[in-house]
């Protein structure tokens, strides 16, 4: 039986069935004949057919091929060019299309949305999380999935809100594959677009949201022991005081460490009315 008389109408379109299992984080596909993958390999002569080739379903065209420029790019040409683009952008407009046309980083390849920011970029507050996860990424904005509907209620409870007064982004604008840990290179190549994007902001305070933001942005290993600290933070064009702390969604998974972004938060009330 072959491929196009085993599928029904109902099938999924094979292109988006394997854009599914590339967001899963599936990186390697196997056939239904048993292979040693320890054996020597046979001479190209000797090897046959190979296994089945997908064929495109009967009065389909075939799926395009979604091209992967960013494979391509050596990182540290990459990181080059992010650099060079994020100094040429003057307002947070150019950033964001700067940043729709940057092919350096491979995680663009597998999301379905450029995730920019949120909020207001007049406001006095800038907070920096990590990275989008599913629901950031299908609505192309920053924490909007549970985590997101916790940081507003948190930033209710000092009287802010992301619509007047802040402004959120993320280290990364582009989700990773099964919302895995970013690689120390996919951070150093968004690096510039994020550290551009805050001096343009120009924010009076700067807030980042868990550890990989932290650590990034303001040099903190381990955010148990960096959260609430106030450092200073250099955006280019003047200094800023900046906090770290805890990101909602370990919140989730460990609901008694929100007394602990609760003194956080009352840290950042305190500053914002001049207390501190």
């Amino acid at each position: 039986m072959s491929l196009s008389d085993a599928v029904g109408p109902d099938a999924p379109d094979p292109y988006e069935l394997l854009s599914w299992y590339a967001e899963m984080g599936v990186t390697e596909a196997l056939d239904e004949t048993p292979r040693n993958h320890f054996a020597d390999p046979a001479p190209v002569g000797e090897r046959g057919d190979g296994p089945p080739r997908m064929r495109p379903l009967p009065g389909r065209p075939a799926a395009p091929t979604r091209p992967i420029a960013a494979a391509a790019t050596a990182p540290d040409d990459a990181a080059v060019s992010a650099k060079a683009l994020a100094r040429e952008a003057r307002t947070l407009d150019e950033l964001k299309t700067a940043l729709a046309g940057f092919e350096g980083c491979a995680l663009k390849a597998t999301a379905k949305n450029l995730v920019f920011a949120d909020g207001n970029p007049e406001g006095r507050v800038m907070m920096v999380g990590e990275a989008p996860g599913a629901d950031e990424d299908r609505m192309g904005l920053p924490f909007v999935g549970r985590s997101g509907q916790l940081l507003d209620r948190m930033l209710a409870a000092i009287g802010l809100s992301r619509k007047d007064d802040v402004y959120i982004a993320n280290m990364l604008p582009w989700r990773p594959p099964g919302n895995r840990t970013p690689t120390p290179q996919e951070v150093a190549i968004c690096l510039p677009f994020i550290q551009r994007q805050i001096e343009l902001a120009d924010p009076d305070i700067l807030v980042c949201v868990g550890g990989p933001s932290a650590q990034g942005l303001l040099g903190f290993n381990g955010i148990l022991r960096s959260r609430g600290k106030w450092v200073e933070y250099d955006t280019g064009g003047r200094r800023i005081r900046a906090i770290a702390t805890l990101h909602p969604a370990y919140l989730l998974r460990q609901p008694m460490q929100k007394r602990l972004a609760w003194r956080d938060l009352r840290a950042l009330k305190a500053a914002l009315d001049g207390k501190v």
